[in-house]
């Protein structure tokens, strides 16, 4: 599959060559010494395998972060406190080339069933443009937490938050988050959902076709990313009791993914269109069920990685079980990798961190480095968020000043790692302690780019040294470009410099 859809991809580059060429390899053979992105279309990422791929070709990790507003207007304002210019430079900076960004159904469908308010993609689009400009890849989200803000949640518009009966009789029972998914009503508005009664699944369906028509030629898309953290409604105990509840999946949560699907591709055929497990597997050890769609290629599998130790002490519960999440953080890997394969999908952790504990912290970045997984941290900045255990989960300790920023947090995020990687077989591993820095991978020279690596700036102020076993190497800053033009192993060596 790979060298076919590589053919694909750079068929659909050739327009852009002598641009790429530009950016990337001079008449020299040396690369360019402006890592910035280059301005105009570029093809967005897609699904090669277990592995997102640029147009070029090459194997891309992402280290990103979640970008979501939870409150109205749903979307970051123009102000310190929100995102601006500063932020992009900022996000180049420090090498986070992806984003998470909440495009919430309420903004989207504010008044009505498939009535689009145009003013919120307009506010929209102004941060992803900002973005799209420092080259970094956008995965659109229908957040949601606890369905409604009626139940101290968000999510749904307000035309689609209908109490059920016999719940409407009473006053609303409101419980902390996540603790409000188990009570009875929003577990019954849940099945009431998957089962599309007075056709909100429909209307949904309509949202995410609204959505895809109008960021289907975003050159900076991943995709969608369907719904987060979908909960199974009224059987919800037997997600923990009967094997991870697979029958929740076969009738419910697939079918439902898999007419958001539908809905997508008759108006965007390529982009990535990602699935999410039901909600208690970010936190617990349980299987999923997730099955391929016929015919489906670029499908992805959106997971979250939540430790039950960390989250408890979040919470203020006196657990120091930190290095227990050193087995959770393995095996959610692993079972991502094997849900992934099992759907025909690339995997991404699309939601982990949430703490200031920076043990824990350590502990997911290291796991992911193991298995080439991608990630998208949660969150860059707390916004006030209603739907949280504690507010340790941004970058920051004041929102509107990026100086104020928590350090050692950020030490163990900023890390050195291979942005697109011109080959195969990709290994690598970073000390974020010393700031070592070593990969290997099997050079592909009918990749017309060069391996591009990050790094990390926090552990090597003084600039950093590079050795390889072969090519010509570039550095421009926290950017190395790394160029091979025969096939081969390739092993690569970064050393921060006293």
């Amino acid at each position: 599959m790979r060298s076919t859809h590589r053919a694909r991809l750079l068929a659909a580059a050739t327009a852009l060559l002598a641009v790429v060429t530009a950016l990337t390899l001079g008449s020299s053979g040396n690369a360019s010494a402006d890592p910035e992105p280059v301005a105009g279309p570029t093809p967005q990422l897609q699904r090669d395998g277990r592995y997102l791929v640029d147009e070029k070709g090459r194997l891309v990790i992402v280290h990103g972060l979640n970008f979501v507003w939870k409150k109205a207007p749903y979307v970051p304002p123009n102000t310190p406190e929100g995102f601006t210019q500063a932020d992009a430079d900022w996000l180049y900076e420090h090498g986070f080339n992806g984003a998470r960004l909440g495009v919430l159904w309420p903004g989207v469908n504010p008044t009505a069933p498939g009535v689009v308010d145009q003013s919120y993609f307009d506010k929209w689009d102004r941060v992803v443009d900002l973005m799209a400009d420092k080259g970094i890849w956008m995965q659109f989200d229908m957040h949601q937490d606890m369905w409604h803000e009626t139940y101290g949640g968000e999510g749904v518009p307000n035309w689609a938050m209908k109490r059920p009966a016999p719940f409407s009789l009473f006053p609303v029972l409101k419980a902390p988050f996540p603790f409000g998914y188990w009570t009875p009503e929003v577990s019954t508005v849940y099945d009431n959902f998957w089962a599309n009664k007075n056709n909100l699944l429909d209307h949904w369906v309509t949202y995410w076709k609204q959505v895809a028509d109008h960021y289907k030629d975003q050159p900076y898309s991943m995709g969608y990313d369907l719904i987060n953290e979908p909960w199974a409604g009224l059987e919800w105990t037997s997600c923990i009791l009967l094997a991870g509840c697979p029958s929740t999946y076969a009738k419910e949560l697939q079918p439902a993914q898999n007419k958001a699907l539908a809905g997508i591709r008759s108006v965007d055929p390529d982009n990535i269109v990602w699935y999410e497990p039901q909600q208690l597997s970010s936190g617990l050890l349980l299987p999923t069920h997730l099955k391929a769609v016929p015919g489906e290629q670029n499908l992805g599998l959106s997971w979250h990685s939540y430790c039950f130790a960390t989250f408890a002490e979040s919470t203020g519960i006196p657990v120091p079980l930190t290095e227990s999440c050193k087995g959770f953080a393995k095996n959610r890997n692993n079972h991502a990798l094997a849900q992934a394969a099992e759907m025909n999908a690339v995997p991404l952790m699309t939601e982990w961190g949430a703490s200031d504990n920076i043990r824990a912290l350590q502990i997911d970045a290291e796991a992911a480095d193991t298995n080439n997984m991608g990630w998208l941290y949660w969150a860059y900045k707390y916004w006030n968020d209603p739907t949280t255990a504690d507010t340790k989960q941004g970058l920051f300790h004041n929102d509107a000043d990026l100086a104020d920023v928590k350090a050692d947090k950020l030490k163990e995020l900023v890390r050195t790692y291979p942005q697109a990687t011109a080959g195969t077989d990709l290994v690598y591993a970073y000390d974020s302690a010393t700031g070592k820095f070593t990969m290997s991978y099997k050079a592909d020279p009918s990749i017309d780019a060069p391996t591009r690596i990050f790094v990390s700036p926090i552990t090597a102020p003084h600039g950093y040294t590079v050795t390889t076993s072969t090519g010509t190497v570039v550095k421009n800053g926290s950017y190395v470009d790394l160029t091979v033009g025969s096939a081969g192993v390739v092993k690569v060596t970064i050393t921060p410099n006293p």
